[in-house]
C-alpha cells in the first residue's frame, strides 16, 4: 500500500508545481468547457411536446419510474416497513439458515452438513451497503443542486423533486434487486455486480444476448464517465468553492492546489477497496447527514410560522410558476433533472454498491435500497429547499428564475452566485457561523461521494478492461486526476458534464429494467414467502 501511495503522490505532485503559474484554473476550465457543453447538448436531446422541448432521457426516466411504482403497488409505501426491518437486521436469520428454524447443532453460525451458506457471498452488511450507496447520493447535489433547482425553477421545483424521489424509490428497488441477483463472485469472494452484469446476463437468459452485451458495455463506459463527473468533479468543485470563499483564498491556481490535496486523501481510501470504503462511509454518512439534518430542523422550527406559506409557494409554484421561470413543464424539467442527479434512481449506480451485500435474497437488498431516494430527496433535499425559501422570504435576496446558467443574481449586490454559496448564505442567516460547520459537512459530503463513486467507476472499468492490478491502477490515477480538474473548473462547466453523464446512464439501464422487472417480482415473492414461513415457524 505504501508503494501505491508513493506512486499516486508522485503522479499528482507535479500539479502543485504547475499551480504556481497564475491562471492555471482558467486554463483547465477553458479546455474542459467545450466538451462539457457538447456532451450536455447530446445527452439532453429533446423532443417537442406542445410548446416545450422535453429531454428524451427525462421522459424515459419518468415513464419507467411511474410504471414500476404502479406495477409493484407503490413499494415506497407498501414495502417501507419491510425496508426498515431488513436494514436493522430483523431478518438476518433467514440469510444464515433459510426458513428452517433450529437451535440445535449450530457451529459458527452455520448448520453442519448443509449446502454452502449463500449469504456469505458478499462483502458488506445491509447497513454498510446502504451507507455506501447513500454516501454516493447524499452529497453536494443536496446542498448545491437544490439551490440551483430553486434558482432556476422557483419554489415549485421542490414539489417535482419530491415526486421524483417518491417514484424513484420504485426504480431503485428494481435495479438493486437485479444487482444482487445477477452479481458475479470470484474464487476469492470478491463481488462484481451492477447494471453491466444484469444487463448482459439477464438479457442473455431471455434470449437477447447481443442486446444485453451492447447495453452492458455502453453502461460501463458511461458509468466510468459519470464517476469522473457527477461522482467526482462536481464534488471536488463545490468543496473547492466553499473553501475558497470561506478562507478568502486568492490566486489563479487555488482550485488546483485544493484538488491535489483532496485527491491524495481520496487516494488513501480507495486503494483499500469496497470493504475500506464501506468502513469509512458507515461512519461518515450518519455523522454528516445527522449534522446537516439537525441544522435544517433548527432553522425550520425557528421559522415554523412560515412553514405553511413555504409549502403553499412550493405547491402553487409547481402548477402556476412565476413568469420567466419557463412554465409548468419547465419547472418539472428542472425539478426532475436535479432530483435525478441527486438520488440517481434509474441511473443504476447504486446497484453496484448493493451488489456487494451479504445476502441470498436479492429482494432483501432491493427493499433496503428504496430507502435511498427517500432519505436523499424526500427528506434532505426538501429540508434544504425549505431553508432557502425561508431565507428568500425573509431577505428577498434573489428573484426566482433570474438566473444565468446555474447561478442566480443577488438583488443587493448584483453579483451572481449559485450552488453551495447560496445554500451557505441561507443557513448562516439563521445560525451565524454555521458556514464553518457547513464547510466541514460539504468536504465530508464530497469526500464520501467521491470514494463511493470511485468504486462504481472501478467496477465498470474492470468489466471493460479486466480485473488485473494494472487496470485497477490506471483507473484510480484517472479518477484522482478528475478530482483536480473538478476543483479547478467552474461550476457551470462541471455541472453540465456531471448532469449529462449521470443522466446518460438512464438510457441503457432503464431499457434493461423494462425487460427484467418480472424477475424482481419473483424475487420479492420468494423473500416475502420465506419471511412469512419463518414467522409461522417461530
Amino acid at each position: 500500500m505504501k508503494t501505491k501511495l508513493t506512486f499516486l503522490a508522485s503522479f499528482l505532485f507535479p500539479f502543485v508545481a504547475l499551480a504556481q503559474e497564475k491562471g492555471l484554473d482558467e486554463k483547465v476550465n477553458d479546455a474542459f468547457m467545450p466538451f462539457a457543453s457538447w456532451w450536455e447538448g447530446f445527452v439532453l436531446t429533446s423532443v417537442p411536446v406542445g410548446a416545450y422541448n422535453i429531454p428524451i432521457v427525462l421522459i424515459l426516466l419518468i415513464c419507467g419510474a411511474t410504471f414500476f411504482t404502479i406495477y409493484f403497488k407503490f413499494p415506497s409505501i407498501s414495502q417501507f416497513p419491510l425496508a426498515i426491518n431488513t436494514v436493522r437486521g430483523k431478518y438476518d436469520e433467514l440469510d444464515h439458515h433459510g426458513v428452517e428454524k433450529t437451535a440445535l447443532n449450530v457451529a459458527d453460525g452455520d448448520l453442519p452438513g448443509t449446502i454452502k451458506d449463500e449469504s456469505k457471498e458478499g462483502e458488506v452488511t445491509h447497513f454498510q451497503a446502504l451507507a455506501t450507496a447513500v454516501s454516493g447520493t447524499v452529497g453536494l447535489g443536496n446542498i448545491a443542486g437544490v439551490a440551483v433547482a430553486i434558482a432556476l425553477g422557483g419554489a415549485g421545483a421542490t414539489f417535482w423533486m419530491i415526486v421524483c424521489g417518491l417514484i424513484g424509490m420504485s426504480t431503485k428497488f428494481v435495479e438493486c434487486t437485479l444487482g444482487v441477483k445477477y452479481r458475479d463472485v470470484d474464487e476469492n469472494g470478491t463481488v462484481y455486480g451492477g447494471p453491466m452484469y444484469y444487463l448482459s446476463r439477464g438479457l442473455d437468459q431471455m434470449g437477447f444476448k447481443v442486446l444485453g452485451k451492447i447495453l452492458g458495455v455502453v453502461f460501463a463506459i458511461l458509468c466510468v464517465g459519470a464517476s469522473f463527473g457527477g461522482g467526482n468533479a462536481f464534488q471536488s468543485n463545490q468543496a473547492a468553492v466553499q473553501l475558497t470563499t470561506m478562507f478568502d483564498l486568492q490566486g489563479g491556481a487555488t482550485g488546483v492546489i485544493i484538488g491535489v490535496i483532496l485527491a491524495i486523501l481520496v487516494g488513501i481510501v480507495i486503494i483499500g477497496g469496497i470493504k475500506k470504503i464501506a468502513s469509512v462511509t458507515e461512519k461518515i454518512v450518519p455523522f454528516m447527514a445527522g449534522t446537516y439534518v439537525l441544522a435544517s430542523l433548527v432553522i425550520i422550527f425557528s421559522n415554523i410560522q412560515y412553514v405553511g406559506a413555504a409549502f403553499s409557494m412550493i405547491f402553487e409554484g409547481a402548477f402556476t410558476p412565476a413568469a420567466g421561470i419557463g412554465g409548468v413543464v419547465g419547472v418539472i424539467i428542472v425539478g426532475f433533472q436535479r432530483a435525478a442527479f441527486s438520488n440517481e434512481a434509474g441511473a443504476g449506480s447504486a446497484a453496484i454498491a448493493h451488489s456487494a451485500v451479504k445476502t441470498k435474497y436479492p429482494a432483501s437488498e432491493g427493499v433496503v435500497a428504496l430507502l435511498e431516494p427517500f432519505i436523499d430527496t424526500v427528506v434532505i433535499c426538501t429540508m434544504t429547499a425549505l431553508v432557502i425559501i425561508f431565507f428568500n422570504m425573509d431577505t428577498g435576496a434573489f428573484e426566482y428564475g433570474n438566473a444565468v446558467g446555474s447561478t442566480v443574481m443577488l438583488n443587493d449586490t448584483g453579483a451572481y452566485i449559485g450552488g453551495v454559496d447560496l445554500t451557505s448564505m441561507a443557513y448562516d442567516s439563521v445560525i451565524p457561523g454555521f458556514r464553518y460547520v457547513l464547510t466541514l459537512a460539504i468536504i465530508l459530503f464530497a469526500f464520501s461521494t467521491m470514494i463511493s463513486w470511485s468504486y462504481y467507476g472501478l467496477q465498470s472499468w474492470k468489466y471493460l478492461f479486466g480485473r488485473g492490478k494494472t487496470a485497477d491502477t490506471v483507473y484510480k490515477i484517472l479518477f484522482l486526476l478528475f478530482v483536480v480538474i473538478g476543483a479547478a473548473a467552474t461550476l457551470d462547466a462541471v455541472i453540465k458534464f456531471s448532469d449529462a453523464m449521470i443522466l446518460a446512464l438512464v438510457f441503457p439501464n432503464m431499457i434493461g429494467l423494462l425487460f427484467l422487472f418480472p424477475k424482481v417480482k419473483q424475487e420479492l415473492k420468494k423473500y416475502m414467502t420465506d419471511i412469512k414461513t419463518s414467522k409461522q415457524a417461530s
